[in-house]
Protein backbone atom coordinates (compact mmCIF):
# COMPACT_ATOMS: atom_id res chain seq x y z
CA UNK A 1 0.00 0.00 0.00
CA UNK A 2 3.08 2.29 0.26
CA UNK A 3 4.16 2.43 -3.23
CA UNK A 4 1.40 4.06 -4.71
CA UNK A 5 1.16 6.40 -1.68
CA UNK A 6 4.72 6.99 -3.41
CA UNK A 7 4.00 7.36 -6.79
CA UNK A 8 1.52 9.52 -6.50
CA UNK A 9 3.55 11.73 -4.29
CA UNK A 10 6.26 11.71 -6.90
CA UNK A 11 2.95 12.93 -9.31
CA UNK A 12 1.87 15.76 -7.03
CA UNK A 13 5.35 16.93 -7.44
CA UNK A 14 6.02 17.03 -10.89
CA UNK A 15 3.10 18.96 -10.94
CA UNK A 16 4.26 21.02 -8.60
CA UNK A 17 7.41 21.77 -10.51
CA UNK A 18 5.53 22.03 -13.87
CA UNK A 19 3.43 24.86 -12.05
CA UNK A 20 6.10 26.16 -10.98
CA UNK A 21 8.07 26.37 -14.06
CA UNK A 22 4.76 27.75 -16.19
CA UNK A 23 2.79 30.01 -14.19
CA UNK A 24 5.92 33.03 -14.13
CA UNK A 25 6.21 32.18 -17.77
CA UNK A 26 2.22 32.70 -17.91
CA UNK A 27 2.29 36.27 -16.43
CA UNK A 28 5.83 37.29 -18.43
CA UNK A 29 3.44 38.48 -21.51
CA UNK A 30 1.81 40.89 -19.70
CA UNK A 31 5.47 43.02 -19.08
CA UNK A 32 5.86 42.91 -22.94
CA UNK A 33 5.56 45.96 -24.77
CA UNK A 34 1.71 46.46 -26.72
CA UNK A 35 2.50 46.25 -30.33
CA UNK A 36 3.76 49.11 -32.23
CA UNK A 37 1.05 50.71 -34.99
CA UNK A 38 1.76 49.42 -38.55
CA UNK A 39 1.95 52.49 -40.74
CA UNK A 40 -0.83 52.02 -43.60
CA UNK A 41 0.31 50.19 -46.53
CA UNK A 42 4.01 49.25 -44.87
CA UNK A 43 3.62 45.65 -44.52
CA UNK A 44 7.04 43.65 -43.65
CA UNK A 45 9.60 46.03 -45.08
CA UNK A 46 12.26 43.97 -44.49
CA UNK A 47 11.12 41.15 -46.37
CA UNK A 48 10.37 43.24 -49.61
CA UNK A 49 13.03 43.22 -52.21
CA UNK A 50 14.87 45.92 -52.68
CA UNK A 51 14.84 47.58 -56.23
CA UNK A 52 18.26 47.09 -57.01
CA UNK A 53 20.88 44.89 -55.62
CA UNK A 54 21.74 41.51 -55.27
CA UNK A 55 17.67 40.55 -54.21
CA UNK A 56 16.14 43.01 -56.85
CA UNK A 57 17.38 44.03 -60.35
CA UNK A 58 20.03 46.88 -61.38
CA UNK A 59 18.38 50.03 -62.77
CA UNK A 60 20.55 53.68 -63.47
CA UNK A 61 20.44 55.73 -60.92
CA UNK A 62 18.80 59.67 -61.67
CA UNK A 63 21.22 62.45 -60.75
CA UNK A 64 19.85 65.39 -58.81
CA UNK A 65 22.03 67.36 -61.21
CA UNK A 66 24.96 67.36 -63.66
CA UNK A 67 28.18 68.35 -63.12
CA UNK A 68 28.37 71.97 -62.96
CA UNK A 69 32.48 71.98 -63.72
CA UNK A 70 32.11 70.00 -66.61
CA UNK A 71 32.73 72.27 -69.59
CA UNK A 72 29.78 70.97 -71.45
CA UNK A 73 26.53 69.12 -70.51
CA UNK A 74 26.08 65.71 -71.27
CA UNK A 75 22.12 64.54 -70.50
CA UNK A 76 21.24 61.99 -68.41
CA UNK A 77 20.91 59.23 -70.88
CA UNK A 78 18.13 57.26 -71.43
CA UNK A 79 17.64 53.93 -69.84
CA UNK A 80 17.69 50.76 -71.18
CA UNK A 81 15.96 48.42 -68.04
CA UNK A 82 12.61 48.02 -67.32
CA UNK A 83 11.35 48.20 -63.58
CA UNK A 84 9.82 44.17 -63.05
CA UNK A 85 8.04 45.13 -59.63
CA UNK A 86 6.51 47.61 -57.37
CA UNK A 87 9.00 49.28 -55.09
CA UNK A 88 8.63 49.49 -51.49
CA UNK A 89 7.64 53.09 -51.81
CA UNK A 90 4.09 52.85 -53.07
CA UNK A 91 3.59 49.78 -51.58
CA UNK A 92 4.44 52.03 -48.26
CA UNK A 93 1.86 55.10 -49.31
CA UNK A 94 -0.72 51.79 -50.15
CA UNK A 95 -1.23 53.56 -53.78
CA UNK A 96 -3.33 50.87 -54.56
CA UNK A 97 -6.31 51.33 -51.89
CA UNK A 98 -5.53 55.00 -52.04
CA UNK A 99 -6.40 55.10 -55.91
CA UNK A 100 -9.50 53.30 -55.21
CA UNK A 101 -11.29 56.43 -53.77
CA UNK A 102 -9.41 58.85 -55.76
CA UNK A 103 -6.57 59.62 -58.45
CA UNK A 104 -6.11 63.81 -58.11
CA UNK A 105 -8.70 64.33 -61.31
CA UNK A 106 -9.18 67.81 -61.18
CA UNK A 107 -6.17 69.17 -59.52
CA UNK A 108 -3.11 70.73 -61.07
CA UNK A 109 0.73 70.64 -59.80
CA UNK A 110 3.13 73.17 -60.10
CA UNK A 111 6.42 71.20 -60.49
CA UNK A 112 9.25 73.71 -59.69
CA UNK A 113 12.67 71.40 -60.45
CA UNK A 114 14.63 70.94 -63.46
CA UNK A 115 11.85 70.73 -66.28
CA UNK A 116 9.42 67.84 -67.46
CA UNK A 117 9.39 66.26 -70.80
CA UNK A 118 5.49 66.90 -72.01
CA UNK A 119 6.23 63.56 -73.91
CA UNK A 120 7.74 61.03 -71.55
CA UNK A 121 6.22 57.92 -70.95
CA UNK A 122 2.79 58.09 -68.38
CA UNK A 123 2.19 61.66 -68.64
CA UNK A 124 1.36 62.24 -72.07
CA UNK A 125 -1.24 64.57 -72.50
CA UNK A 126 -1.70 65.98 -68.44
CA UNK A 127 2.04 68.19 -68.81
CA UNK A 128 1.99 71.68 -69.75
CA UNK A 129 5.50 73.09 -70.02
CA UNK A 130 6.31 77.27 -69.91
CA UNK A 131 9.41 78.02 -70.87
CA UNK A 132 12.16 76.11 -71.19
CA UNK A 133 10.83 73.91 -68.48
CA UNK A 134 10.16 71.48 -71.41
CA UNK A 135 14.09 70.54 -71.49
CA UNK A 136 14.44 68.46 -69.11
CA UNK A 137 18.56 67.99 -69.33
CA UNK A 138 18.65 66.39 -66.29
CA UNK A 139 16.23 64.84 -66.35
CA UNK A 140 15.06 64.57 -62.42
CA UNK A 141 12.01 66.85 -63.04
CA UNK A 142 10.41 64.03 -64.87
CA UNK A 143 11.12 61.26 -62.83
CA UNK A 144 9.38 63.62 -59.89
CA UNK A 145 6.28 63.80 -62.10
CA UNK A 146 6.09 60.28 -62.69
CA UNK A 147 6.15 60.15 -58.58
CA UNK A 148 3.17 62.90 -58.67
CA UNK A 149 0.77 61.76 -61.60
CA UNK A 150 1.89 59.32 -63.81
CA UNK A 151 0.00 56.52 -64.76
CA UNK A 152 2.65 53.92 -64.76
CA UNK A 153 3.24 53.71 -68.60
CA UNK A 154 1.63 50.26 -68.96
CA UNK A 155 2.55 49.33 -65.97
CA UNK A 156 -0.10 50.19 -63.17
CA UNK A 157 2.02 49.16 -60.37
CA UNK A 158 3.94 52.02 -60.44
CA UNK A 159 1.92 54.82 -61.12
CA UNK A 160 2.29 58.24 -59.09
CA UNK A 161 0.43 59.02 -56.38
CA UNK A 162 -2.20 60.80 -58.50
CA UNK A 163 -2.21 59.69 -61.40
CA UNK A 164 -4.96 61.87 -63.16
CA UNK A 165 -3.73 65.24 -62.08
CA UNK A 166 -2.13 67.85 -64.15
CA UNK A 167 1.58 69.05 -64.20
CA UNK A 168 2.72 72.45 -64.73
CA UNK A 169 6.37 71.83 -65.36
CA UNK A 170 8.37 75.25 -64.72
CA UNK A 171 11.99 75.60 -64.05
CA UNK A 172 13.71 76.01 -60.77
CA UNK A 173 17.55 75.29 -61.83
CA UNK A 174 19.77 76.11 -64.73
CA UNK A 175 20.28 73.45 -67.24
CA UNK A 176 22.43 71.13 -65.41
CA UNK A 177 19.96 71.44 -62.53
CA UNK A 178 21.54 74.15 -60.37
CA UNK A 179 19.04 75.83 -58.03
CA UNK A 180 18.46 79.90 -58.29
CA UNK A 181 15.95 81.93 -56.30
CA UNK A 182 15.40 84.16 -59.29
CA UNK A 183 14.30 81.27 -61.14
CA UNK A 184 12.11 79.96 -58.32
CA UNK A 185 10.61 83.22 -57.47
CA UNK A 186 9.45 83.50 -61.35
CA UNK A 187 8.15 79.83 -61.22
CA UNK A 188 5.94 79.68 -58.01
CA UNK A 189 4.73 83.73 -59.32
CA UNK A 190 3.58 81.91 -62.70
CA UNK A 191 2.16 78.81 -60.77
CA UNK A 192 0.00 81.61 -59.01
CA UNK A 193 -0.66 83.07 -62.51
CA UNK A 194 -1.94 79.44 -63.56
CA UNK A 195 -4.01 79.17 -60.24
CA UNK A 196 -1.82 75.58 -59.76
CA UNK A 197 -3.82 73.75 -56.43
CA UNK A 198 -0.62 72.54 -55.21
CA UNK A 199 2.87 73.91 -55.74
CA UNK A 200 5.82 71.41 -55.13
CA UNK A 201 9.38 73.21 -55.02
CA UNK A 202 11.86 70.39 -55.04
CA UNK A 203 15.08 72.34 -54.42
CA UNK A 204 15.76 74.31 -51.58
CA UNK A 205 18.24 77.72 -51.16
CA UNK A 206 20.47 78.51 -48.48
CA UNK A 207 19.28 82.01 -48.31
CA UNK A 208 16.11 83.82 -47.55
CA UNK A 209 15.18 85.79 -50.50
CA UNK A 210 12.77 88.75 -49.88
CA UNK A 211 11.43 88.23 -53.37
CA UNK A 212 10.80 84.91 -52.91
CA UNK A 213 9.33 85.35 -49.59
CA UNK A 214 6.58 87.73 -51.30
CA UNK A 215 5.81 84.68 -54.23
CA UNK A 216 5.07 82.08 -51.68
CA UNK A 217 3.01 84.44 -49.60
CA UNK A 218 0.52 85.56 -52.53
CA UNK A 219 0.62 81.57 -53.74
CA UNK A 220 -0.67 80.89 -49.97
CA UNK A 221 -3.58 83.57 -50.78
CA UNK A 222 -4.39 82.39 -53.75
CA UNK A 223 -5.65 79.26 -52.42
CA UNK A 224 -2.32 77.12 -53.13
CA UNK A 225 -0.80 74.67 -51.12
CA UNK A 226 2.81 74.89 -51.07
CA UNK A 227 4.95 71.72 -50.26
CA UNK A 228 8.94 72.56 -50.31
CA UNK A 229 12.10 70.06 -49.93
CA UNK A 230 13.39 70.75 -46.15
CA UNK A 231 17.11 70.95 -47.38
CA UNK A 232 19.29 70.36 -50.72
CA UNK A 233 20.80 67.06 -51.45
CA UNK A 234 23.60 66.58 -49.71
CA UNK A 235 26.99 67.09 -50.83
CA UNK A 236 28.69 64.72 -53.52
CA UNK A 237 32.22 65.33 -51.40
CA UNK A 238 32.55 65.54 -47.70
CA UNK A 239 30.55 65.13 -44.95
CA UNK A 240 27.42 66.01 -44.14
CA UNK A 241 27.98 66.13 -40.17
CA UNK A 242 30.00 69.00 -40.83
CA UNK A 243 27.36 71.50 -42.22
CA UNK A 244 25.47 73.00 -38.86
CA UNK A 245 22.02 72.67 -38.68
CA UNK A 246 19.82 76.13 -39.95
CA UNK A 247 16.75 76.86 -41.97
CA UNK A 248 16.57 76.57 -45.71
CA UNK A 249 14.44 78.34 -47.94
CA UNK A 250 11.29 78.74 -49.21
CA UNK A 251 10.36 75.48 -46.76
CA UNK A 252 11.15 77.95 -43.45
CA UNK A 253 8.84 80.40 -45.25
CA UNK A 254 5.51 80.53 -42.82
CA UNK A 255 2.82 78.04 -44.08
CA UNK A 256 5.12 75.79 -46.27
CA UNK A 257 4.57 72.10 -45.66
CA UNK A 258 8.64 71.25 -45.15
CA UNK A 259 9.44 67.63 -46.37
CA UNK A 260 12.68 65.15 -45.52
CA UNK A 261 13.35 62.03 -47.14
CA UNK A 262 13.35 58.53 -45.01
CA UNK A 263 14.67 55.31 -45.50
CA UNK A 264 12.22 52.39 -45.23
CA UNK A 265 12.97 51.89 -41.94
CA UNK A 266 11.41 55.29 -41.54
CA UNK A 267 14.94 56.96 -40.68
CA UNK A 268 16.42 59.97 -42.08
CA UNK A 269 19.84 58.98 -43.84
CA UNK A 270 22.65 59.06 -42.27
CA UNK A 271 24.21 61.80 -44.90
CA UNK A 272 20.99 63.94 -44.65
CA UNK A 273 22.15 67.63 -43.60
CA UNK A 274 20.38 68.76 -40.47
CA UNK A 275 17.62 71.60 -39.82
CA UNK A 276 14.74 72.25 -37.77
CA UNK A 277 10.98 72.42 -38.50
CA UNK A 278 10.90 69.51 -40.74
CA UNK A 279 6.79 68.91 -40.79
CA UNK A 280 6.49 65.44 -42.92
CA UNK A 281 8.71 62.82 -43.98
CA UNK A 282 8.10 60.41 -47.24
CA UNK A 283 10.15 57.67 -49.37
CA UNK A 284 13.27 59.03 -50.67
CA UNK A 285 15.44 56.08 -51.26
CA UNK A 286 15.18 53.47 -53.68
CA UNK A 287 12.48 54.39 -55.64
CA UNK A 288 11.43 53.69 -59.17
CA UNK A 289 10.06 56.38 -61.85
CA UNK A 290 11.01 56.94 -65.37
CA UNK A 291 12.58 59.67 -67.15
CA UNK A 292 12.48 62.34 -70.26
CA UNK A 293 14.34 59.84 -72.92
CA UNK A 294 12.80 56.33 -73.43
CA UNK A 295 10.92 54.47 -71.72
CA UNK A 296 13.18 52.52 -68.95
CA UNK A 297 13.28 53.34 -65.43
CA UNK A 298 15.21 54.94 -63.25
CA UNK A 299 16.61 54.50 -59.07
CA UNK A 300 16.26 58.01 -57.37
CA UNK A 301 16.47 59.40 -53.99
CA UNK A 302 16.76 61.90 -51.98
CA UNK A 303 14.62 65.00 -50.76
CA UNK A 304 13.13 66.21 -53.97
CA UNK A 305 12.00 62.50 -54.38
CA UNK A 306 10.07 62.93 -51.27
CA UNK A 307 8.37 66.27 -51.52
CA UNK A 308 7.14 65.55 -54.76
CA UNK A 309 5.77 62.57 -53.04
CA UNK A 310 4.09 64.70 -50.53
CA UNK A 311 2.93 66.82 -53.33
CA UNK A 312 0.98 63.90 -55.06
CA UNK A 313 -0.01 63.15 -51.42
CA UNK A 314 -1.37 66.95 -51.03
CA UNK A 315 -3.00 66.43 -54.65
CA UNK A 316 -5.51 63.87 -53.88
CA UNK A 317 -5.90 65.73 -50.59
CA UNK A 318 -7.31 68.50 -52.98
CA UNK A 319 -9.16 66.53 -55.10
CA UNK A 320 -10.85 64.47 -52.50
CA UNK A 321 -11.55 67.33 -50.12
CA UNK A 322 -11.96 70.71 -52.45
CA UNK A 323 -13.69 72.62 -49.90
CA UNK A 324 -10.96 72.12 -47.89
CA UNK A 325 -8.33 75.44 -47.78
CA UNK A 326 -4.96 75.04 -47.98
CA UNK A 327 -4.23 75.11 -44.07
CA UNK A 328 -7.34 72.68 -43.83
CA UNK A 329 -5.06 70.49 -46.43
CA UNK A 330 -1.83 70.63 -45.00
CA UNK A 331 -3.23 69.99 -41.40
CA UNK A 332 -5.27 66.88 -42.80
CA UNK A 333 -1.44 65.65 -44.10
CA UNK A 334 -0.19 66.38 -41.09
CA UNK A 335 -2.66 65.07 -38.67
CA UNK A 336 -3.21 61.97 -40.40
CA UNK A 337 0.76 61.19 -40.75
CA UNK A 338 2.07 58.31 -39.15
CA UNK A 339 3.27 59.57 -35.83
CA UNK A 340 7.31 59.22 -35.69
CA UNK A 341 10.49 61.66 -35.01
CA UNK A 342 9.02 63.28 -38.13
CA UNK A 343 5.63 62.33 -39.16
CA UNK A 344 5.49 59.85 -42.10
CA UNK A 345 3.14 60.72 -45.18
CA UNK A 346 0.00 58.25 -44.46
CA UNK A 347 -1.72 59.84 -47.71
CA UNK A 348 -4.30 57.01 -47.55
CA UNK A 349 -5.24 58.23 -44.34
CA UNK A 350 -5.32 61.63 -45.26
CA UNK A 351 -7.67 60.91 -47.57
CA UNK A 352 -10.37 58.98 -45.54
CA UNK A 353 -9.71 60.04 -42.18
CA UNK A 354 -12.61 62.62 -40.97
CA UNK A 355 -11.27 65.46 -39.24
CA UNK A 356 -12.83 67.46 -36.40
CA UNK A 357 -12.75 70.94 -35.62
CA UNK A 358 -9.20 72.54 -34.86
CA UNK A 359 -8.56 72.74 -31.32
CA UNK A 360 -11.30 69.92 -30.28
CA UNK A 361 -9.43 66.99 -28.30
CA UNK A 362 -9.97 63.95 -28.26
CA UNK A 363 -9.80 62.90 -32.30
CA UNK A 364 -7.64 60.11 -33.45
CA UNK A 365 -6.38 62.41 -36.38
CA UNK A 366 -5.84 65.41 -34.13
CA UNK A 367 -3.76 63.22 -31.42
CA UNK A 368 -1.17 62.37 -34.50
CA UNK A 369 -0.63 65.77 -34.93
CA UNK A 370 1.11 65.95 -31.66
CA UNK A 371 4.34 65.39 -30.57
CA UNK A 372 4.79 62.04 -30.38
CA UNK A 373 5.30 60.52 -26.28
CA UNK A 374 5.97 57.50 -24.66
CA UNK A 375 3.51 56.03 -23.02
CA UNK A 376 3.73 56.23 -19.52
CA UNK A 377 3.34 52.86 -18.28
CA UNK A 378 4.77 52.94 -14.85
CA UNK A 379 1.75 51.89 -12.52
CA UNK A 380 0.80 49.58 -14.80
CA UNK A 381 4.67 47.76 -14.24
CA UNK A 382 4.47 47.98 -10.86
CA UNK A 383 1.12 46.36 -10.46
CA UNK A 384 2.23 43.67 -12.89
CA UNK A 385 5.72 43.41 -10.84
CA UNK A 386 3.60 42.95 -7.93
CA UNK A 387 1.67 40.14 -9.91
CA UNK A 388 4.54 38.59 -10.59
CA UNK A 389 6.58 38.62 -7.33
CA UNK A 390 2.92 36.73 -5.69
CA UNK A 391 3.15 33.82 -9.04
CA UNK A 392 6.74 33.31 -7.90
CA UNK A 393 6.60 33.25 -4.24
CA UNK A 394 3.16 30.96 -4.39
CA UNK A 395 4.43 28.52 -6.88
CA UNK A 396 7.78 28.48 -4.54
CA UNK A 397 5.32 28.13 -1.51
CA UNK A 398 3.48 25.08 -3.46
CA UNK A 399 6.46 23.48 -4.25
CA UNK A 400 8.23 23.53 -0.96
CA UNK A 401 4.61 22.06 0.64
CA UNK A 402 5.06 19.43 -1.54
CA UNK A 403 9.17 18.63 -1.56
CA UNK A 404 8.18 18.29 2.20
CA UNK A 405 5.40 15.83 1.90
CA UNK A 406 7.85 13.93 -0.77
CA UNK A 407 10.65 13.99 2.04
CA UNK A 408 8.17 12.75 5.07
CA UNK A 409 7.11 9.78 3.17
CA UNK A 410 10.53 8.48 2.00
CA UNK A 411 11.66 9.22 5.58
CA UNK A 412 8.46 7.51 6.94
CA UNK A 413 9.73 4.05 4.11
CA UNK A 414 13.24 4.06 5.16
CA UNK A 415 11.84 4.37 8.80
CA UNK A 416 13.21 7.49 9.78
CA UNK A 417 16.66 6.60 9.18
CA UNK A 418 19.36 9.04 7.66
CA UNK A 419 19.24 8.44 3.54
CA UNK A 420 21.73 5.55 2.59
CA UNK A 421 21.79 4.37 6.56
CA UNK A 422 21.82 0.37 6.78
CA UNK A 423 19.02 -1.03 7.58
CA UNK A 424 18.24 -2.66 11.00
CA UNK A 425 18.52 -6.23 11.74
CA UNK A 426 15.11 -7.60 12.59
CA UNK A 427 16.13 -11.31 13.41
Amino acid sequence: MKRPARGRTRLLCGAGLAAALVLPAAVAPAQAAPPARTPTGAGPLALLPAADGDKGQELPGMPAALDARAESVTCTPASKEKARKQDWSRQRLDLDRLHRHTTGEGVTVALISTGVDPGAQGLDGRVTAQGDADDDCVGQGTFLAGLIAGDGGGTPKLAGVAPRAKILALRGTDRRGQPEADLVTAAVRAAVEAEADVIAVTVALPARDSALTRAVADARKAGATVVAAATPEPPGRGSSDEIPARPYWPAAEPGVLSVADMLPAGTRPDTALPTAGIDLAAPGAGVVSGGPRGSGHYLGAGVAVATAYAAGAAAVVRSAHPDDSPAEAGRRLTATAYPADIPQVDAYAAVTTVLGAPGVPGGQAERAADPVAVRDTSDTDRATGRAVLFVLLGAAGVFAVLWAGFAVTRSRARGWRPAGAAPADRS
